[in-house]
């Protein structure tokens, strides 16, 4: 109570030490807040456009596969897929046949990466994958190819064109099949776009002349339930025959890219801490020099050097404090109006099209921007502190006459 009311009579001191302990707050909460949505907004459409929460394959396949499809197929139907469709917290289990080939429109030919897919199930799972002409893929019409957007472009095709799509079978040949072109659609990534289309699972199966999928598609009420569920389902998958493998370790890009600003918002509080050090400690030395007798006369009363040491420590920490608490709060007003506008921004490299970001302000954001403030106003106050601390008394008495 005595380092707040210390704190409060001070008020244009008090004012400047806070303000720069609010400042540093406030620029945490909204710059870390912006690549926290950027994060979420990453791993979100990175599991609802390709991925999934969890992918259950063939041993090796993820590593693998590439080099031989064929021989890391799953079946048709099995007990281990009817089980984990009837886990808790599983929206969907969506199969996926891939293949590659080459497409033809008229006189244009391109190679393509495409997916064999069910339209039903996909529809949950593929939320980020945007259908931006035409319709997307349906059972009424098996013989329908949704393509990329960049694709398209590139062959020149539009919707309600016919298309031929050429790839390697398993035993060796060469097949063939007539579709229509019955959308275009964009993803996130436009290297993906650029060379990627997607039949219905029954066309992908006649096209190779083979059964089953490559991988089954996991999808689940929530992201944070995916640790949970990939340990039930590992149970389930016992015997080595088949894998599961979460979204976070097939997101390569997304990995990176929270290790990139992982490092840069690190960057930023290194500067924001030593910004409110300075901004306290000269607050503090200005307390010191200003209460030079008012501390000699607290010494000759009998308080102990350790006593006003403590003294400018809790000074310090209430300020920290205190500063903490109003940059929380403008912080978090600021989020809510910025997120309410939305924070026009142009396309990433590897995307074709611009977003509207956001702020998410999460609990630990919020607790850690407390922390950094309280712990930075402690380590700015123990210097003033131990010099008010080693005054003689005399000499302190004598200061201000």
């Amino acid at each position: 109570m005595i380092a707040f009311r210390n704190v409060v009579r001070q008020r244009r001191r008090a004012a400047a030490g806070l303000g720069a302990v609010a400042f540093g707050v406030v620029a945490l909460l909204v710059a870390g807040g912006f690549i926290e949505w950027i994060f979420w907004a990453m791993r979100e459409d990175a599991i609802r456009s390709r991925l999934g929460h969890i992918q259950v394959t063939r041993p090796g396949y993820i590593g693998s596969g590439a080099a031989d499809p064929f021989a890391y197929l799953l079946p048709d139907r099995s007990p281990e897929l009817e089980r984990i469709e009837q886990l808790p917290g599983v929206v969907t289990v969506a199969p996926r046949l891939a293949f590659s080939g080459l497409a033809s429109l008229g006189d244009a030919t391109l190679s393509f990466i495409g997916e064999g897919v069910v339209p039903d199930k996909e529809r949950e799972l593929s939320r980020a994958v945007t259908v931006v002409a035409g319709e997307n893929l349906s059972a009424d019409e098996p013989s329908g190819v949704l393509l990329g957007e960049g694709l398209a472009a590139n062959l020149g095709a539009a919707v309600g064109d016919p298309i031929i799509l050429l790839v390697n079978t398993q035993g060796g040949g060469v097949n063939a099949v007539e579709g229509r072109v019955r959308g275009l659609f964009a993803t996130p990534s436009k290297a993906y776009d650029d060379a990627a289309l997607r039949v219905t699972l029954p066309v992908a199966r006649q096209l190779l002349r083979t059964s089953g999928a490559h991988t089954w598609a996991v999808l689940l009420d929530a992201t944070e339930r995916t640790d949970a569920a990939l340990a039930t389902i590992r149970g389930t998958l016992a015997g080595g025959k088949l894998e599961a493998t979460p979204w976070r370790e097939l997101a390569d890009f997304y990995n990176k890219t929270v290790a990139l600003f992982s490092r840069q918002v690190a960057v930023m509080k290194g500067i924001i801490g030593l910004i409110i050090i300075l901004s306290i400690s000269n607050t503090l030395m200005m307390a010191v020099m200003e209460r030079t007798g008012e501390i000699g006369t607290s010494m000759a009363l009998g308080t102990t050097r350790r006593g006003i040491l403590l003294q400018f420590v809790s000074e310090g920490a209430v300020l920290g404090l205190l500063g903490g608490l109003l940059g929380v709060t403008v912080g978090l007003l600021l989020a809510q109006l910025l997120s309410l506008v939305g924070i026009p921004m142009p396309p990433p490299p590897g995307m074709a099209r611009g977003y509207t970001g956001r702020i998410l302000v999460t609990g630990g954001l919020v607790l850690e921007a407390l922390a950094l403030a309280v712990a930075t106003a402690l380590v700015a106050s123990l210097y003033p502190a131990w010099k008010a601390s080693r005054m003689k008394i005399v000499d302190a008495l004598r200061h201000n006459r």
